[in-house]
């Protein structure tokens, strides 16, 4: 409403889970006719599932409430406690499989559903962290927002509401400056004309800053000294793709026969990607129609390795253009580096850390709306204000 954006219609589309030989799973006209094969298939393993997402959502939900109170936490650990107790720390260190086990949630259904739902949003399997496996099944639901014109008008409007100084700089050290017993942080930068520093009283870094990614900034003149993080980032291949499905590869030798607007994959060691599906444009008309398997459309393949000439020819019977974007996308995890901290320094506070319980734009606006409320609260010194326990009762009391 601020930023006067419009909600992005969304375009039915049916999706099917491939195993490498055939389709094993897949969506029709019918939601009740897709209830029945998934308790046929799986048994009572989607309700559990459903209702241990919707449990973990709801409590979720609660930072909402306490951000809008102006509560924040000066740790990843102290947010997550708030909301969901040690429950939700735990599901940081523990495997997502083993959750749905104890759960009562099939192997099978984990194998063919959720394993998919893991590779097409994270590029990884079933031994990520039972909390981050979670916020990606709840982002597998098809209720989500998506902004027209792209969700990147969210972050440039919010710039230009906030009356920002942006100043297009590559920053290159970060060091600290007493005067007295003033701090403030001294950031030279680089830019397209040359080089420059300025002083700041808060710095926020939104930037990973594990070795593996190189973020470019360094840290200089601090006690102890500030380091590079531990953990990697996972390395994830979108090729987006104008041409023709290779529908056949798919078990479909007529591709007028085939339904699906997105294909997920199970954990094979056979299969070199992880989803394809058909791209609809981020403005979508009053009269778009998206593209049949036998027209030329616009596919994005997520892999772990760049597709090569031999692999792009089983998936497509032709193509016009092919662009290849690579980038590490999100954390590699479960290892067993921990959550990152939050306050880095005095005044320096990193946002990032955050993507260790969880990767997703929300996650990321929770975390900015933290460090806000957080830096406001250590500047004012309103300590009452910051890792407050049984918010919910406190909350409902103030009221």
């Amino acid at each position: 409403m601020l930023l006067s954006l419009k909600y992005r219609r969304s375009v039915a589309g049916k999706t099917a889970v491939f195993n490498g030989k055939e389709v094993i799973l897949e969506e029709t006209d019918w939601y009740l006719l897709d209830l029945f094969r998934l308790w046929w298939r799986y048994g009572i393993s989607f309700i559990r599932l459903q209702m241990w997402v919707e449990e973990i959502m709801e409590k979720f939900m609660r930072i909402y409430k306490y951000q809008a109170h102006g509560y924040a936490f000066s740790s990843v650990e102290e947010l997550l406690g708030s909301l969901g107790g040690s429950g939700f720390i735990n599901m940081t260190r523990r495997p997502l499989s083993d959750s749905l086990l104890e759960l009562g949630v099939s192997q099978r259904f984990i194998d063919e559903v959720i394993a998919p739902i893991m590779r097409v949003n994270y590029g990884q399997n079933v031994s990520i962290p039972a909390f981050v496996g979670a916020v990606s099944l709840a982002g597998a639901q098809t209720n989500l927002w998506a902004v027209e014109g792209g969700n990147k008008l969210v972050c440039s409007g919010l710039l230009k509401l906030a009356n920002a100084n942006l100043l297009q700089a590559q920053v290159n050290t970060i060091s600290p400056v007493y005067s007295g017993e003033v701090l403030q942080y001294q950031l030279s930068f680089s830019t397209v004309t040359g080089t420059g520093s300025e002083l700041y009283d808060i710095v926020v870094l939104a930037t990973p800053l594990q070795a593996s990614v190189g973020s470019g900034v360094r840290f200089q003149g601090f006690t102890p000294p500030l380091d590079t993080l531990p953990g990697n980032y996972h390395r994830t291949v979108a090729t987006v793709v104008h041409g023709y499905l290779n529908t056949s590869y798919f078990g479909f030798a007529d591709p007028r026969l085939f339904p699906f607007a997105s294909v997920l994959t199970t954990d094979t060691p056979d299969l070199f990607f992880n989803s394809a599906a058909s791209v609809c444009p981020v403005n979508i008309s009053a009269g778009f129609r998206r593209k049949q398997p036998q027209e030329a459309g616009v596919y994005k393949v997520f892999s772990p390795q760049p597709l090569d000439k031999t692999q792009l020819k089983m998936l497509f019977r032709s193509y016009y253009s092919v662009q290849v974007t690579e980038w590490q996308a999100y954390p590699q995890y479960g290892s067993s580096q921990g959550l990152p901290p939050v306050e880095l320094h005095s005044n320096l506070y990193y946002l990032n850390g955050i993507e260790w319980a969880g990767s997703a734009m929300e996650m990321s606006s929770v975390a900015a709306k933290n460090i806000a409320l957080l830096a406001y609260h250590r500047w004012n010194r309103q300590t009452d204000m910051v890792d407050q326990k049984d918010l919910m009762h406190r909350i409902k009391t103030e009221l």
